[in-house]
């Protein structure tokens, strides 16, 4: 057979190189609409719930109890559940049904009744849903800071660039677990040298990570992860009412927490049960209201490639977020991992959320080139700032950055290693050289700059943590040398985990470390004219790109 040409030119696409399956529903692969997911159902006797989606409370696994018990309103599920669905899914879309009469009614759904409705929406009023039932009305974005190399010095100055491009909160984790006070505290102290007000988080396991929260090295967190199954969850050595425990520890400290779950998961883990991956993460999200926690990290995550690799499943993963944002949480939308080898499907994939705005676009979008993303990659990393820029000012939308000058950027970068530099002086940590500050100042990522030395490094981390060094050990160091600016800014991030104020839904601080929260700023989006409109200073800000054609130099 001669072989054509187009067919073979085709076949060279970076598309052909990503990874796709038949639907199989037996073992979960199957976005929506699985022949074995539930009907709709509740039954209530004497106060309490003793049917699911027809499942009766004596076949409940801990889960089902947990819903059942925490996350349905059992005063109004009776007349919630006789709702027509797909009548409940236009007023989703309707301009003039308020956000406020949805939130309230989902309250009594049960997880087939979700999807039920979420199943009549196509991709535009999934959008146009998300609009107006976004928490918050400004839109934010979060970004990765990581590298390879776990060096603390480029975390710091990364740190603060991604502040001063406009990400709301900044995340990082380690390669090497034993570095994660030097990333927590060179991440916090960056952040804050690029932008004031800036969350920052380090991911890493549970206990090390609480216990960096409560010596005031981070502000939030969001990597406990959440299943719906109770095989899947049971493997990962939780339950649901231990995730709740874990989040009311992290609250009563101060933290703001988020919940991290995202369809495909049980696929994965390989007990899945026969049910779809949005009905199975419907559960997990009700899961997460009912621990009590403001929002959580969805959309696939790190499953991405199982969810974008079955049909409908970029449909699924937009419904997975908007579902979260029903059931009146928080949604920082993932968009947090590389899935393809195609510029045009991550671009459209973003675009799902770009469009209509979440509360956080990416869980993720990478500060650093994504050589040095230590969660795996993203979808957008720092090399596509540029193209994102423009995407902004194209279609004249807030997705959270600002376009910035470079000798803003490396303005920042130098003060942010040179007060790590300075900070471990004081402190008597290990040492950093005026070479390693100008190369992390001038560097793209890692390959750019000196190995550190390990050996010292983890001595100095050792020291930290039997001394039982603090937040306000830090700050009073930043005075000692002189950094009273940056001394401020961090006691004011500590301080505001004293007030607590930003434990409220979809919390960001703007530069005047005022709280932003869907209970100051709620979204009130009912159609035209209605809702988040970018302001004229900050479209002029976002219509700033660097390359423009100067109309007076005609």
């Amino acid at each position: 057979m001669i072989k054509s040409k187009r067919f073979e030119a085709l076949s060279k696409r970076p598309i052909n190189k990503d990874v796709f399956m038949e639907e199989w529903a037996e073992k979960g692969f199957i976005a929506m609409k699985s022949p074995y997911d539930p009907s709709p159902s509740i039954k209530i006797i004497d106060d309490k719930i003793v049917e699911i989606d027809g499942k009766k409370r004596e076949d409940f696994d801990f889960i089902d109890f947990f819903i059942a018990d925490h996350s349905i309103n059992k005063k109004i599920c009776d007349d919630a559940m006789k709702i027509n669905s797909l009548e409940f899914s236009k007023l989703m879309v309707d301009i003039n049904t308020p956000r406020d009469v949805l939130i309230e009614i989902a309250k009594g759904f049960t997880p087939a009744k979700i999807i039920e409705v979420i199943d009549n929406l196509n991709v535009v009023e999934m959008m146009m849903a998300m609009q107006k039932l976004r928490a918050r009305k400004i839109p934010a974005n979060q970004a990765h800071i990581t590298n390879i190399k776990d060096n603390p010095i480029l975390i710091a100055a990364d740190a603060a660039e991604g502040a001063l491009r406009g990400f709301r909160e900044e995340e990082t984790t380690v390669g090497v677990v034993r570095y994660a006070p030097f990333n927590a505290i060179a991440l916090l102290i960056g952040s804050q040298i690029g932008r004031k007000g800036v969350l920052t988080q380090c991911a890493v396991e549970e206990a090390t990570e609480l216990e960096l929260a409560m010596r005031g090295f981070t502000t939030y967190a969001e990597t406990m992860s959440v299943y719906g199954t109770e095989n899947v969850f049971i493997d990962g050595d939780d339950t649901p009412y231990s995730k709740a425990f874990l989040n009311a520890a992290y609250g009563s400290r101060g933290l703001k927490t988020r919940f991290t779950s995202g369809t495909g998961s049980e696929v994965l883990m390989g007990s899945t049960e026969k049910k779809s991956m949005l009905y199975l993460e419907t559960r997990c999200l009700m899961v997460t209201k009912g621990a009590g926690a403001q929002g959580v990290q969805n959309g696939a995550v790190s499953t991405i490639g199982i969810t974008s690799s079955v049909p409908s499943g970029i449909r699924a993963v937009l419904g997975e977020n908007l579902i979260a944002a029903l059931l009146d949480l928080e949604v920082a939308s993932s968009n947090d991992q590389s899935f393809s080898h195609s510029d045009i499907r991550r671009t459209a994939r973003l675009l799902m959320q770009f469009l209509p705005g979440t509360d956080f676009i990416f869980s993720g979008y990478s500060g650093t080139p994504n050589y040095d993303n230590m969660f795996a990659g993203s979808n957008f990393d720092a090399e596509d700032f540029d193209d994102y820029n423009v995407l902004q000012r194209d279609l004249k939308i807030d997705g959270g950055l600002r376009p910035v000058k470079e000798e803003e950027v490396i303005k920042v970068r130098y003060k942010a290693a040179k007060v790590i530099k300075d900070l471990f002086n004081e402190l008597e940590l290990s040492s950093i050289s005026y070479e390693e500050i100008i190369k992390v100042t001038y560097a793209n990522g890692s390959k750019d700059v000196l190995d550190r030395n390990i050996i010292k490094d983890f001595e100095a981390i050792d020291k930290i943590m039997k001394e039982d060094i603090t937040g306000v050990d830090i700050v009073k160091a930043l005075i000692k040398t002189g950094h009273k600016d940056v001394a401020e800014d961090v006691l004011e991030m500590l301080k505001q985990r004293i007030s607590g104020d930003y434990l409220q839904t979809s919390s960001i601080l703007d530069e005047e470390f005022n709280v932003i929260s869907a209970i100051n700023n709620k979204n009130d989006y009912l159609g035209p004219g209605s809702g988040y409109r970018v302001s004229n200073e900050t479209w002029n800000r976002i219509k700033n790109i660097g390359n423009l054609i100067n109309k007076d130099s005609f």
